[in-house]
């Protein structure tokens, strides 16, 4: 199983450069980094977690640009999203986006997805909440003509295009992983439908065995063989305990949380999350 972890890239907490090196240097596999365009002032949309909605989420970076400069300052490690909300892209400049930055990095972007929570945010970018999950499916199954497709046409209810040429096409073939977040039967249908894998978070009483029981019985019902979907868990526990059961069910990727903190206490946490990767 292999272990990463993720981080808010903001404009005030350590540099991300600093930190991929850090990573990389301590044998961490992948570094994954959130997204949120803005947060409206008009604060509509409670924030899942609970409480008041903590200051990194109003100061993230942009995803690609912040992954870029992580691909940039290493060799080995994997840069992900964690999560990136696909409705809210124009899903042609996306694509390009995540070609450009698979290609420079020689191959190492992990495509985490989701359709978001913050209604007012998502009307911003013109997207509906009760439509988001099938807009966030043509934009994949667009983006994917894309990167496969010298000559990509699609039609559909949300994306529509003739014809198109885009380059560069990614490194990975056919296409960077793409990893569908969320813990609900509705997530892993569509996991099964168009995702190369499930992105469940670890926290809040996460059952391995049962999570991979039910992934399974899912990917059956759909004829999908199990072996061509991959399980990163978002966020879990960072103890021994947790990381074996991992092991003993078949998770491929555990990702570890960096929390708000100072430079010093980060690299200090990742000191001790390196005690973890044996």
């Amino acid at each position: 199983m292999k272990i990463g972890a993720y981080m808010f890239a903001t404009d005030y907490n350590i540099d991300i450069v600093e930190l991929a090196t850090a990573m990389e240097e301590r044998g961490f596999e992948s570094l994954f980094v959130p997204e949120h365009t803005h947060i409206p002032s008009s604060r509509l949309s409670p924030w899942p977690g609970g409480g008041d909605l903590p200051k990194m989420y109003i100061h993230t970076h942009d995803p690609m640009v912040s992954l870029a400069f992580a691909a940039a300052a290493t060799k080995n490690l994997k840069i992900g999203t964690g999560i990136c909300l696909v409705p809210q892209h124009d899903p042609i400049v996306l694509a390009k986006s995540i070609a450009s930055l698979d290609m420079l990095s020689g191959g190492r972007f992990i495509f985490g997805i989701g359709g978001g929570w913050n209604v007012d945010e998502m009307e911003n970018h013109g997207v509906a909440y009760k439509t988001r999950f099938a807009q966030m499916r043509e934009n994949i199954l667009a983006m994917k003509e894309i990167w496969m497709e010298d000559t990509a046409t699609f039609h559909g209810d949300f994306v529509e295009f003739d014809k198109i040429w885009s380059y560069p096409k990614p490194v990975q073939t056919p296409h960077p992983p793409i990893l569908l977040g969320g813990e609900t039967d509705y997530t892993l249908r569509r996991v099964v439908d168009y995702c190369d894998g499930w992105f469940p978070r670890g926290r809040g009483g996460f059952d391995p065995h049962e999570a991979m029981t039910r992934l399974k019985r899912h990917a059956d019902e759909a004829g999908r063989d199990m072996s061509t979907l991959q399980v990163s868990v978002f966020g879990p526990p960072a103890d021994q305990a947790t990381m074996d059961s991992y092991r003993q069910h078949g998770i491929d990727r555990a990702i570890l949380t960096i929390p708000d903190t100072s430079r010093d206490e980060v690299l200090k946490l990742l000191d001790k999350h390196a005690k973890l990767l044996a």
